[in-house]
């Protein structure tokens, strides 16, 4: 990766919060520069990430009060996302890079999540503040086609900034190129259980940090990887909270899949299998329910 550079396209248009997301990218861009530089020490290393860390620690505090002045309705989710990257990723990564010494794998993991953090939390939340993104009302859980499909759609638009068209409705499993994927278990009302299985073809992903960046990615390198899969966890979670999933899912080691791993799961049965086409590649929704509660577990009963 060349250059990090922000995008003003991406402003929301409150001065304090759109320079600090400035200078959170051009911070990222100078650790980037200090960890090719051979002559860059990993003290000098260690300085620049407490000084990010610290710089993110005080626009946290400043886009919460923010929040609050104008009474945000999200606040209380975003304010825990906040706090889970506080209190867990970041922690988890300061014990990594102190363990290796600062080696250049974990220098290189540090940025590829902090990149890819920044740029989905700035995609996915930080616009819905004002409005830029639609901040649409969590949905019944509903099988109908036709409605599964705008959601998919509204999202990817939010999240990509591109549009989804239903492709296959009945999509059967055929290799789509490669891509991430994922699996999610969540309660939904009426006593009830929804499964997703989802998939995403890399060049989707690797376009969201293209476009938070002003610039296309020429080639892919290890940092752009752990950004991608970090944007990819982030649509993950959205995805739960759009079919009125309260709490704020976190993926397990076992929710991440490999394409062979997903191949497995997909054959044990999903009765709605439908394949979205981008014009930067192709989106998988899977999914099936079932009741609880002393009802009958059948989930093939989904869309009768």
């Amino acid at each position: 990766m060349e250059k990090v550079e922000w995008n003003e396209q991406y402003n929301i248009g409150v001065d304090i919060i759109d320079t600090a997301h400035a200078n959170l990218f051009r911070i990222v861009g100078r650790l980037m520069e200090h960890m090719k530089d051979t002559r860059s020490s990993w003290h000098a290393c260690e300085e620049g990430i407490k000084y990010l860390e610290g710089y993110t620690m005080k626009h946290f505090s400043e886009e919460e009060a923010f929040m609050r002045s104008i009474q945000y309705k999200g606040y209380g989710k975003h304010k825990k996302i906040h706090d889970n990257f506080r209190d867990k990723t970041l922690i988890s990564l300061r014990q990594e890079l102190r363990m290796s010494n600062y080696s250049s794998a974990s220098m290189e993991r540090f940025l590829g999540v902090v990149l890819g953090w920044l740029t989905g939390h700035i995609m996915m939340e930080d616009q819905a503040i004002v409005g830029k993104v639609g901040v649409r009302k969590p949905c019944e859980f509903s099988p109908r086609i036709s409605t599964i499909a705008k959601i998919v759609d509204h999202t990817l638009q939010d999240v990509f900034q591109v549009e989804a068209k239903l492709d296959n409705a009945n999509y059967k499993g055929q290799n789509i190129g490669k891509g991430f994927y994922s699996r999610m278990v969540y309660d939904i009302d009426n006593h009830g259980k929804v499964r997703l299985l989802l998939g995403i073809e890399e060049p989707l992903v690797f376009h969201s940090i293209g476009q938070i960046l002003e610039a296309p990615l020429l080639k892919k390198d290890y940092i752009i990887d752990i950004a991608a899969q970090q944007i990819f966890e982030m649509l993950f979670l959205h995805m739960s909270r759009v079919f009125r999933s309260e709490t704020i899912y976190e993926p397990g080691s076992n929710d991440l899949l490999s394409r062979d791993e997903f191949r497995s799961d997909f054959m044990k049965g999903y009765p709605c299998s439908l394949l979205f086409g981008t014009r930067h590649g192709y989106f998988i929704f899977c999914f099936r329910t079932w009741k609880t509660k002393g009802h009958h577990r059948d989930p093939q009963n989904l869309l009768r």
